[in-house]
């Protein structure tokens, strides 16, 4: 087995690879980031079919404009540029704002909790974390664009601040200001959802 077949082609030689005109290449950079990509379009889109569209669409707008792919930056980040720009056109323009259900195969056993964290998975336990996912699904949808994009960039995929600053186009204080601002509104939410 070659290198490339372990998937330890670096993303900058899979570009070149790309741009010389081998397409499996390309394809190798889309199973890479697939995952990461759908769970941020559909932070952000609030809508798994939405999301695999904007993943979709992202990916070849990417193929498209490889060309103009700096070397020396990062293709994730590049990438996720163009992504977080078509998840909120997409939100922009959508009538809806569908809620992602919850998915009970987040609490499924293998998923385990931190260590000394006991949680029975009771009917009611079940209950109480699907009511508070879609509080929190609920919370998300309201925020304002910007502001649900730097949430589901930090929180959903993990991105660092600046990171997200590229991404967005932004500084890196423009992302702490709206981060801060995203989780208030999200506290305040579920405040508001635990008294209730």
């Amino acid at each position: 087995m070659n290198e490339r077949e372990k998937g330890g082609v670096p993303d900058d030689a899979l570009i070149r690879m790309t741009l010389a005109g081998d397409d499996g290449a390309f394809g190798e950079l889309v199973e890479r980031y697939k995952g990461r990509a759908f769970a941020v379009a559909v932070g952000i889109v609030g809508d798994g079919d939405d999301a695999l569209d904007v993943v979709q669409d992202s990916f070849i707008k990417a193929y498209y404009k490889l060309k103009e792919f700096r070397f020396g930056s990062n293709f994730y980040t590049w990438f996720y540029r163009l992504l977080v720009n078509q998840a909120i056109d997409r939100w922009r323009k959508s009538a809806r704002s569908a809620e992602v259900p919850f998915d009970e195969s987040w609490l499924a056993e293998d998923s385990s909790p931190p260590d000394g964290f006991a949680y029975p998975r009771t009917p009611e336990n079940l209950a109480r974390d699907r009511e508070l996912g879609d509080a929190l699904q609920r919370a998300v949808d309201a925020l304002p664009e910007y502001h649900r994009a730097v949430i589901v960039l930090r929180e959903v995929d993990g991105m660092a601040y600046d990171e997200i600053a590229k991404v967005l186009g932004c500084s890196v204080g423009t992302v702490m200001s709206r981060l801060h601002y995203a989780r208030g509104k999200l506290r305040e939410t579920l405040k508001s959802h635990r008294e209730g």
